[in-house]
């Protein structure tokens, strides 16, 4: 991969960078297209993402060589784990190469950059040996239920849920030892696969989380009342199988163990648990612009334009700092006062989940 012109030879790593409330920056998220193969009612919605709607042009995204020359950057501002996501990261032509890449690059005590991905799964079994041999870490893959029926409800689309198993499959064939499964959980249309996704993921090594159904984007209609919360799903699943708490999270899941030893699942509950005061995250969209919350209005600073006009990677450090060190996001505690309001949220289709 030729090395972007505005490339330095190596940037210094600095001290830690805290944004306005204490918080370190140490994920960064890269939408690496805005296109999928899904069209997710709580996503895409087809009456907005229909055959009319006008996609970025390909010259308006990011090159590999791009994001290689922002992620270096970001690395050496104390990032240490990078997931790409989309859309669906997997319709990127030629991501792997994007993985193997980003899987040199290696923090100030040489330790490697963790590289992870979420897809939809629908293209795993094409992508996982190729995924796995460039260095991708981990794999995240969302799937909202087990029976066709439902599965199509929710991703709105013919693709029968045993293409996504089957991807989920051929990642553990090619050696991939952390394997999460998200399931959004919207209420009166998935609610009751709770059970059967977790029956069907348990003992298996792969870790089950739910997610409570969020208000992303601006598209999705999102109702409070279609929340699934994260005390009622623990209800449903403890019922079958009793659960207890683990005391580390993974960030933003919480974590509980099956009584019987046989695996665990997470639940992510933004809505009505929320963990702002631990996001470390930084978000970059597929046409380079930078979001500090999956929740956010605007962008912070565009990258793309910086580098295609010629600016350095001490350039893209220094407007990196300063988007973080004055954020102060924290939508997820304050939601529910800015329900009646026009806030306009970018979609996280564009920006990446």
């Amino acid at each position: 991969m030729p090395t972007s012109p505005a490339s330095t030879s190596s940037l210094p790593f600095s001290p830690p960078l805290t944004d306005a409330r204490g918080r370190p920056m140490r994920d960064l998220r890269i939408s690496v297209t805005d296109r999928c193969n899904l069209r997710c009612t709580y996503c895409m919605p087809r009456e907005i993402f229909d055959r009319n709607h006008v996609f970025l042009p390909r010259s308006d995204l990011l090159s590999f060589e791009e994001i290689l020359c922002i992620a270096r950057t970001f690395v050496s501002l104390g990032i240490r784990k990078i997931r790409l996501t989309g859309g669906e990261p997997l319709l990127r032509r030629g991501v792997e190469n994007l993985v193997r890449e980003l899987a040199r690059l290696t923090d100030e005590g040489g330790a490697p950059i963790e590289v992870t991905l979420t897809t939809n799964g629908v293209l795993l079994a094409q992508k996982a040996k190729a995924l796995k041999d460039a260095g991708l870490a981990r794999l995240t893959v969302s799937l909202d239920g087990l029976s066709d029926a439902v599965f199509k409800r929710m991703s709105d689309v013919d693709v029968p849920v045993s293409t996504v198993l089957n991807g989920i499959a051929s990642a553990k064939q090619a050696g991939f030892s952390s394997i999460k499964v998200n399931m959004v959980v919207k209420r009166h249309v998935n609610d009751h696969e709770l059970l059967p996704m977790a029956r069907h993921f348990k003992d298996s090594g792969i870790t089950l989380r739910f997610i409570e159904y969020m208000d992303v984007g601006s598209t999705n209609g999102w109702r409070m009342e279609e929340v699934v919360t994260a005390g009622e799903i623990l209800e449903v699943i403890g019922s079958q199988y009793p659960l207890e708490r683990l005391g580390a999270g993974d960030g933003v899941a919480q974590r509980w163990r099956y009584r019987d030893g046989k695996g665990e699942i997470g639940i992510i509950a933004s809505v009505t648990q929320a963990f702002c005061d631990g996001c470390t995250r930084m978000r970059l969209s597929t046409d380079g612009k930078l979001y500090t919350c999956l929740f956010a209005e605007d962008a912070k600073a565009d990258l793309k334009t910086m580098l295609r006009n010629g600016k350095t990677e001490e350039d893209l450090k220094q407007a990196i700092s300063d988007c973080w060190k004055i954020r102060e996001d924290r939508y997820s505690q304050i939601r529910h006062q800015l329900t009646e309001s026009h806030f306009k949220k970018i979609e996280m289709s564009y920006i990446g989940g």
